[in-house]
């Protein structure tokens, strides 16, 4: 617990540290990264180019120092970044590293505003975050690991098939080499992989792209050019080779009752949304899904959701967009009018795909009135505001 004198500092130097904090949280990871480089392997390099991590961690810590007096939307906003670091093994040793290279970042960038005093009072808010961090993590791993088919830290499992989905989209089918149980995830999460590449570990995150069995999970990738755990799924991992995954993870899940359920999906966007239709259609909701591709030969998955129109015909109503191709319902991309003409009223609406792709979904209905607690999407790297596309 901070001390009065403390909480004054926090209070007066909040807004200087805030103007700042890009700046610092930018030159905390180079810091970090050459002070540590054995925790390089867990932060995707594209996610550090485009600055999309370092703004993440900014408004990771901004939204705690504005909360931090309301203990239970400080644990609901920063549920997000503890499903991340539970999907990458974080663990309380790593918290120390974080919190040296924080202060030390600020330090730099601040210079001799940052007092003894003020950085002490700063080193005292890290470190109550980072126990609340430590706190709601561990509860999370004792939680997983007690479910059947549940595993502490990381479980190898095997490749057991391969799909060609798209031009660009494979699916992997991943049992566990033990023989053992897979612990059921709820659908619409992603789950953690650890792989090795040249002899160095990469970690990624991947929707799981069905509904749990029991018996083994599926993630379907999308072949990024310049992906480097991508292009080694598609390029150089087959059946019989070995992963490790980590445990699943992600708030991206089926909310509501009986309200009608509106699926908007960009590319590789439908991952998380196909197990979450399913899940919907068995519980007998009615489910719209409108899914956008490039053309015919980029869309993965056109099966899967004829054969769920004709299990639930008077559930299911499918649309398919393509950019290139008028081989679907509608030519061009998912606009306002289409919007319109889809999303009935009452509807709660998920929606993933490309940053831009969210942006203007989330704009559409907003503008037709689906309030924000209806709207529920996911990014697939860092948060990033969807009015700053």
């Amino acid at each position: 617990m901070l001390s009065p004198a403390q909480e004054d500092i926090i209070e007066a130097t909040a807004p200087v540290v805030a103007e700042h904090l890009e700046t610092i949280t930018a030159r905390f990871y180079p810091l970090m990264f050459a002070r540590y480089p054995q925790v390089v392997p867990l932060f995707n390099p594209t996610h550090q180019q485009n600055g999309g991590q370092p703004r993440a961690l900014a408004k990771a810590v901004l939204a705690y120092v504005q909360l931090r007096q309301s203990p239970q939307q400080a644990r609901e906003t920063l549920e997000t970044v503890v499903n991340k670091h539970v999907s990458l093994d974080i663990q309380p040793e790593h918290y120390p590293i974080v919190g040296e290279c924080l202060m030390a970042a600020i330090g730099d960038v601040l210079g001799d505003a940052v007092t003894p005093e003020v950085a002490d009072a700063w080193s005292a808010l890290y470190q109550e975050l980072a126990d609340l961090l430590i706190e709601l993590e561990a509860e999370r791993y004792n939680a997983f690991e007690q479910q059947v088919g549940g595993w502490r830290g990381s479980r190898r499992f095997r490749i057991a098939e391969t799909h060609q989905e798209s031009h660009v989209i494979r699916s992997f089918i991943l049992e566990p080499e033990d023989g053992g149980a897979v612990a059921a995830h709820a659908p619409g999460q992603y789950i953690g992989v650890k792989l090795e590449i040249d002899g160095e570990p990469v970690y990624r995150h991947y929707s799981l792209s069905d509904v749990p069995n029991g018996r083994a999970y599926r993630l379907s990738i999308k072949r990024e050019a310049h992906g480097v755990a991508s292009r080694h799924f598609h390029d150089r991992l087959d059946v019989g080779d070995t992963l490790e995954l980590l445990p699943p993870a992600g708030e991206l899940t089926l909310a509501g009752d009986d309200e009608p359920l509106v699926l908007i999906s960009g590319g590789v966007g439908q991952t998380p949304l196909l197990p979450i239709a399913k899940q919907a259609l068995e519980q007998g909701r009615r489910v719209t899904y409108l899914h956008a591709a490039l053309d015919a030969e980029h869309h993965a998955f056109a099966g899967v959701i004829a054969d769920l129109r004709k299990a639930y015909p008077q559930q299911l109503n499918s649309i398919t967009i393509y950019e290139q191709d008028d081989s679907g319902d509608y030519q061009g991309r998912i606009n306002q009018s289409l919007l319109a003409d889809y999303v009935p009223s009452q509807a709660r609406c998920y929606f993933v795909g490309p940053h831009g792709f969210m942006a203007a979904v989330n704009q559409g209905l907003e503008r037709l009135g689906v309030p924000a607690d209806k709207r529920h999407f996911e990014h697939f790297g860092p948060e990033a505001a969807l009015d700053a596309a």
